[in-house]
């Protein structure tokens, strides 16, 4: 009977190293992004968002109540830093309310 190697790889390291050599990277982040902002803003906010997408460092959120643009509008350093917080890296640097 064949010796068994014991090098061990925790999945959370394979599935970076699949997902980085395949370079889906892109698509991850983008659904990542879209999780984040959900579970950031809750339902209520959620309800009112049409589109969560990020384009060259530029978090864009299409929302569908002028009010709750303007109010997010007061807080984009912060919704900023959460959605960095929450992604584990810098990926936003500023956020666009349309």
């Amino acid at each position: 009977m064949a010796k068994r190697e014991n090098d061990s790889v925790s999945i959370k390291d394979l599935m970076r190293f699949f997902i980085k050599e395949n370079k889906l990277e892109k698509g991850f982040r983008k659904i990542h992004i879209e999780e984040a902002w959900k579970k950031l803003m809750g339902s209520g906010v959620s309800s009112y968002t049409s589109e969560v997408k990020l384009q060259n460092g530029t978090l864009i959120v299409r929302l569908n109540s002028s009010v709750l643009r303007e109010e997010l509008s007061y807080g984009k350093e912060k919704i900023v830093k959460m959605i960095n917080e929450e992604m584990g890296e810098n990926v936003v640097k500023k956020i666009m309310l349309v």
